[in-house]
């Protein structure tokens, strides 16, 4: 049986005064969340705390039905977690917007969201927004999560370099959120892991100062996930800390 390790860290950075992001460890759903919230300092706090209590809280009530997605013997491409992962953002987006039609002082407010769901050796992202999910192996690291931002529409279009699109003015614009509207479109992937592997969600505060490489550097050394998470934060602090990071890593121990 494949068994897990994990850690989060958030850090307000050096520019901020308040920390929008919100994060959520349940190790016995095999659940890991981190999200981004906008819309002012009490919208951004409202939206992201309430998209990771509500993916939870969706994610329980899953696990209890009588057809639990936990208890499937399907392979991963068939596997009924992938909805279930789904639904629970698209619960998290409507909650949300409720929320923010209902309180005139949060109206406009939205969140990013990156989930991790692991059960057994299938592990599922759920993903709306900029903030990212990344696989470490066997020195290799991989993005599992593809950003919905303009900046990416304009690389995959060819209207910019993935330089170009690093020092953009238009990166932070997000082009998909978790409750700006009523529906959302999540993406959903998911991967067999491999005893070793090293999974980080991050926001983009940190994504958006520390490349891709020195992630992959970070994770691949024989340390502990509490030094790992320190040391990338810090990094992204000493280039600036222009936003508030978080960062969640899941490591699947030896058999």
């Amino acid at each position: 049986m494949a068994n897990y390790r994990s850690v989060a860290l958030t850090d307000v950075g050096m520019k901020r005064e308040h920390n929008e992001d919100s994060f959520l460890i349940n190790e016995e759903l095999g659940l890991y969340v981190v999200c981004d919230g906008m819309g002012g300092h009490a919208g951004g706090e409202t939206a992201s705390r309430l998209a990771v209590q509500t993916v939870e809280r969706e994610l329980l009530s899953a696990r209890l039905r009588n057809d639990s997605p936990y208890a499937s013997k399907a392979n991963l491409a068939d596997s009924p977690m992938a909805g279930a992962v789904r639904e629970a953002v698209e619960g998290a987006c409507a909650a949300v917007f409720r929320t923010s039609k209902l309180n005139p002082e949060l109206h406009g407010m939205g969140t990013t969201c990156i989930c991790l769901v692991i059960n057994g050796a299938h592990a599922l992202v759920g993903h709306v927004g900029d903030s990212r999910a990344y696989l470490v192996r066997e020195g290799g690291v991989l993005q599992l999560s593809e950003d919905h931002s303009l900046v990416n529409e304009q690389v995959r279009a060819g209207l910019l370099t993935p330089d170009e699109a690093r020092v953009s003015r238009l990166k932070n614009i997000i082009t998909r959120s978790v409750g700006f509207e009523e529906d959302v479109l999540v993406d959903v992937m998911g991967v067999e892991t491999k005893p070793g592997d090293r999974f980080l969600l991050c926001s983009d505060g940190l994504s958006n100062l520390v490349e891709n490489e020195e992630i992959c550097e970070a994770l691949s050394t024989d340390t502990t996930l509490e030094t790992i998470a320190t040391a990338l934060i810090q990094l992204a602090n000493d280039r600036g800390g222009d936003d508030n990071s978080t960062a969640v890593l899941v490591e699947r121990l030896p058999d």
